[in-house]
């Protein structure tokens, strides 16, 4: 019995230091996680905060964008051709006279195709049997057509950069006035832009600056370094009722001058900071 009761006490012993070894194990394991997982405030990572800034410059355009379209009909591809040449002159004629130079008038799509109309025989109407004499059944279409080749289309459009912006309304009319098919603008645009998108960009990022000095100030925190920058920039005209209607009908002639207001050039960038 004393022997039994001895191997109980050392078994017993043996089970609880398993125990603790197991429980101390679980302890350091658990702890490494929550560690691991910055549970406990500590990360390998660095501490980041992001800002937004935005900045804007508005400049007068001085580019006026047109856009025309000639499109004639024939019953040949030549004389299609031949029929947008005459207007085509007409309205470089017009465009020279107004001192718009080569350079700036550029034909963005030529084409020639085909016309086709699906026709479809009438069959003949049978007399029906048994009506009375010149009593004929409703005529009928045949159950098969086909394609037929009736003339071709040929089209040029062209754009048009007016330097004199001034002179919008003008050059409208007088484009509508030679013959053009479809006519649309003007787009009213900066030149050179490149000056203007880096002046507004420093303002955005100054603007994300100063908005992460001031928080920084709040948080109680440091801003050690810059990590990261992302920008997106975007010029938004502010755009105008077209004058193509009046341009193209000279009943209603176009105004010799169109407000052109201002284009906007906006700059907007994220920088982060490492905070400490």
């Amino acid at each position: 019995m004393e022997i039994q009761e001895e191997i109980k006490n050392k078994l017993f012993k043996v089970i609880v230091v398993l125990l603790i070894i197991l429980s101390v194990y679980f302890v350091v394991k658990i702890f490494s996680e929550i560690k691991k997982g910055s549970l406990l405030g500590q990360s390998d990572q660095p501490a980041t905060i992001s800002f937004t800034g935005h900045g804007e410059v508005n400049a007068v355009p001085d580019i006026a964008s047109v856009y025309f379209t000639i499109s004639k009909d024939a019953k040949t591809a030549k004389d299609a051709q031949a029929s947008v040449a005459v207007v085509e002159k007409k309205a470089l004629d017009f465009l020279k006279s107004k001192d718009i130079a080569d350079k700036d008038i550029k034909t963005s799509n030529a084409s020639v195709y085909p016309k086709y109309e699906y026709k479809q025989a009438v069959c003949p109407q049978p007399v029906s049997i048994g009506a009375p004499d010149g009593v004929v059944s409703p005529s009928y279409y045949c159950p098969s057509g086909k394609q037929v080749l009736t003339g071709y289309t040929a089209s040029e459009s062209i754009t048009v950069k007016i330097r004199k912006v001034d002179d919008a309304g003008i050059v409208m009319q007088g484009l509508g006035e030679a013959g053009v098919s479809d006519l649309s603008g003007p787009n009213f645009t900066i030149d050179k832009e490149d000056a203007l998108k880096a002046e507004a960009r420093k303002l955005a990022i100054k603007d994300a600056k100063d908005k992460a000095k001031i928080l920084a100030k709040d948080l109680n925190v440091s801003l050690v370094k810059i990590t990261s920058f992302y920008e997106n920039s975007n010029g938004y005209p502010m755009m105008y009722a077209s004058a193509m209607e009046k341009a193209i009908d000279s009943r209603t002639p176009a105004p010799a001058e169109l407000p052109k207001g201002e284009n906007t050039i906006s700059s907007d960038v994220t920088i982060t900071y490492e905070i400490r």
